[in-house]
């Protein structure tokens, strides 16, 4: 088994397949059992639910009210069953992915669970995607780095239900104790005398039976995982996708499709004076000209409006907008200037602010002291600018809405929707693509509003709109802005007596609540307040400052500018006591101890258990030396080399980058090779994992070196990447090495996805510093270190 898609059977059966994929998307909890073996023929088989109170069977399903009621699921409250898996009669196993695939490979990681659960054989399983139905498929919201770590236990639960009940099935057709037989790699064995059955030929009989209850259930135990821990297993949409056989949200094609893109306000809050669109109707396929009236504040998840140009293409589009003639009322943000506030957050963080955390007497120690140090680091705003912009098809048939979009969270786009066109829930369908990229821009889904309105202008005719990266990089939820200032005094050994931090920052909030000021508990809870260092005084603050543009989720949020700031700082503060960073590092977190969330008033906690999820000193002093010994740090490095090291602890997981860099006469910077310790808990699959931080590096390195969005008379600068530049090949590193951290499997998850990112840009810098004696405090690094 080489490769997922290169088998005969998956030929043979592909027509099937397809004719299938919408049965057991769309609602096989709703058939009965008769009417599904009638109506499916040789895809009869098995199928199984997640309910709220355990494994339920679809047609066995009581009403939620009735007996259910609701109960707590991992990432939502499940008040209906939840079709995950179906085995038909010629043994083909179809499991539902209910998560959005942008890259990071949970259409092939959850699915795999409940194949490694069930002992299927991989070859012969089919992936599906979900559509939004949180009803069935709880929480679909991909982002936090919580797939895996809310959902690893219950799809273990789905795939062992359907084990127990095909060995069920077949220990009554031998007419032996269930105890006496086994099932191993799509077929079950009766091992006294030597009898076996596929899958496919129990499948029937494993339907009649009555679902056992969870409490019946049996997971395997870690010895036996086939799938689960394994390196040699890649994705399911591998082979699709590098021969152009999958579909982005850019892909899709319906029949009688017109295309479309929208001129929208420069300014954030701006909205259309006057317009004529004469010109634009000149332009060869154009067919028509729709004004989008914007929403009120708060932005929320709603379209910015402007004027959409429709046309029989998206080239005529485009060029049917370029000849608009509109006049802007650029609103209360028209003064918006990027320079200019970034004094505005310098003055901010330099004053006392609302205080987030206060150990001891951070200010009468600081007040007190001899000598201070302090620091001010500066990070911009940053673009998603996924390979993908956004891109959403909408058609109306009927008064009811279909949407095909790249989205993160269906549910949202689902309920965007119906808002936008004022209709119920009911009465929209959301179909997840796949995503081109995500990195939390596409959970906001004002893209998918769009295209439905103007499908909705059309008379219900499906409307294909389009975002060009100019579209992408001025209308996007950017990332904050930030100004972290750090202040302490040092005791005889060089340790820190106080540490004051002021993260003046807009909040995320501020796109959700009108005025909304100062970043919140959880966003400083993102390696601000929650800083496990040894240091008697602590007093975190957060200066209250407004939003002039979009903010949204980013990937790993506010580590990003919190984890440059203290990862740099504490560089600088091992440099003043003269001691090396590694080893004043680890003596700053201290000694292996779990500490409470709660004892760094840190109340959110990213959701999780405090219990559960205590934050481990020992695991994040083990990354560090992990990381180090693999990079070989202490090593003697060239001139113009240096050695950089940083820790970050983000989504319950532990991570440190060593970087090595080469900065030439010339101040040009070349990266021959970067070590990445991650401790996420269970490696579930480590292929993925080793990818996500390549990527994360990658990410993580493009934006310290290059990235920044800057804004001008309330406009966004930046409009492609000649101009919000990404790391280029050439310069990317030579070698990434990733180390993951083993654990046993029934200790909880860590995230995966985002918390790579945090600890590169201050590596960076911190070797960079260690290269040439040039201490880098503002982002982008970009030309700072070329000779004039």
């Amino acid at each position: 088994m080489s490769t997922f898609y290169d088998s005969e059977l998956m030929q043979s059966t592909q027509n099937r397949h397809n004719d299938t994929e919408a049965a057991v998307a769309n609602g096989l909890n709703d058939m009965s059992r008769r009417n599904w073996l009638k109506g499916v023929g040789a895809f009869t088989g098995l199928v199984l639910t997640v309910g709220a109170h355990g494994i339920v069977s679809a047609a066995d399903a009581p009403a939620p009210d009735k007996k259910y009621g609701g109960a707590k699921m991992p990432g939502g409250t499940v008040n209906n069953p939840l079709v995950f898996i179906a085995i038909g009669t010629d043994g083909i196993v179809t499991i539902v992915a209910h998560r959005s695939e942008m890259g990071q490979g949970i259409r092939t990681s959850l699915p795999m669970v409940v194949a490694d659960e069930l002992d299927a054989d991989w070859s012969h399983v089919r992936v599906v995607q979900a559509n939004a139905d949180e009803s069935r498929f709880g929480n679909q919201n991909t982002d936090g780095s919580r797939s895996m770590r809310h959902f690893f236990t219950p799809m273990r639960q789905v795939g062992a239900t359907a084990r127990l009940m095909l060995e069920t099935a077949a220990a009554s057709r031998w007419k032996v104790p269930v105890s006496e037989v086994s099932a191993k790699n799509h077929e079950v064995h009766h091992t006294k005398s030597g009898r076996k059955l596929g899958y496919g030929a129990l499948t029937v009989d494993a339907a009649a039976l009555n679902v056992p209850t969870a409490d019946q259930v049996r997971l395997k135990d870690d010895a036996q995982f086939r799938y689960i821990g394994k390196e040699k297993y890649g994705s399911v949409d591998f082979q699709n996708i590098v021969t152009g056989n999958t579909q982005y949200g850019i892909d899709t094609r319906i029949d009688g499709m017109v295309y479309a893109v929208i001129a929208r306000p420069p300014v954030f809050g701006g909205k259309v004076a006057s317009f004529d669109a004469a010109d634009a109707l000149k332009v060869p396929g154009v067919i028509r000209v729709v004004e989008l009236k914007g929403s009120p504040p708060p932005a929320l998840f709603n379209p910015l409006g402007g004027i959409a140009v429709i046309a029989n293409n998206t080239w005529a589009a485009i060029k049917g907008r370029d000849a608009l003639k509109i006049k802007w009322d650029d609103g209360p943000n028209g003064n918006y200037d990027s320079t200019t506030f970034k004094v505005t957050l310098q003055e901010a963080a330099r004053k006392p602010a609302k205080v987030m955390r206060d150990d001891g007497d951070t200010m009468g120690a600081l007040a007190n002291a001899s000598k201070k140090i302090e620091a001010e680091y500066y990070i911009p705003h940053l673009a998603h600018a996924t390979m993908e912009p956004p891109a959403a098809t909408a058609r109306i048939v009927g008064g009811k809405c279909e949407i095909w979009a790249c989205v993160q969270n269906p549910q949202a786009t689902l309920e965007t929707v119906a808002k936008s066109l004022g209709v119920t829930r009911e009465d929209v369908k959301v179909n997840v693509t796949l995503l081109g990229g995500g990195f939390g821009r596409k959970s906001k889904p004002d893209f998918a509003a769009e295209a439905a309105l103007l499908s909705k202008a059309m008379d219900g005719k499906p409307v294909k709109l389009t975002w060009t990266r100019e579209d992408d990089l001025r209308h996007d939820y950017l990332h904050t802005v930030s100004l972290e200032r750090l202040e302490t005094t040092l005791d005889d050994k060089g340790m820190p007596l106080a540490w004051l931090h002021r993260s003046a920052a807009p909040t995320i909030s501020s796109t959700f609540v009108v005025g909304a000021m100062g970043e919140t508990a959880g966003e400083l809870g993102m390696g601000a307040i929650n800083i496990p260092f040894l240091i008697p005084n602590i007093r975190i603050e957060s200066p209250q400052v407004p939003a002039h543009t979009r903010i949204g989720w980013f990937r790993s949020v506010y580590n990003i500018p919190h984890a440059f700031a203290v990862q740099s700082f504490v560089a600088e503060l091992a440099a003043a006591a003269k001691r090396d960073h590694r080893e004043y590092l680890l003596a700053l977190i201290g000694p292996a101890r779990k500490i409470a969330p709660k004892e760094m008033s840190d109340t959110t906690n990213y959701g999780e258990s405090p219990t559960l999820y205590p934050l481990d000193t020992g695991r994040m002093r083990n990354v560090v030396d992990v990381a180090t010994k693999e990079a070989g740090w202490g090593r003697k490095v060239a001139a113009g080399h240096g050695l950089g090291l940083a820790v970050a602890y983000s989504f319950m997981s532990y991570v440190a980058a060593v970087i090595e860099v080469v900065v030439n006469e010339n101040g040009e910077i070349s990266i021959p090779r970067v070590d990445v310790a991650i401790d996420c808990g269970p490696a579930i699959t480590p292929d993925r994992i080793r990818s996500q931080v390549e990527g994360a590096c990658i990410m993580g390195l493009s934006l310290a070196m290059t990235g920044e969005i800057t804004f001008k008379n309330g406009a966004v600068v930046q409009g492609n990447f000649h101009e919000y530049d990404v790391l280029r090949a050439l310069s990317a590193p030579k070698d990434i090495r990733v180390h993951i951290v083993k654990h046993p499997f029934d200790m909880p998850l860590g995230g995966v996805g985002e918390p790579g990112t945090p600890p590169i840009a201050p590596a960076l810098c911190n070797a960079i510093f260690a290269a040439t004696g040039k201490r880098i405090r503002d982002l982008p690094i970009r030309d700072q270190l070329k000779k004039a």
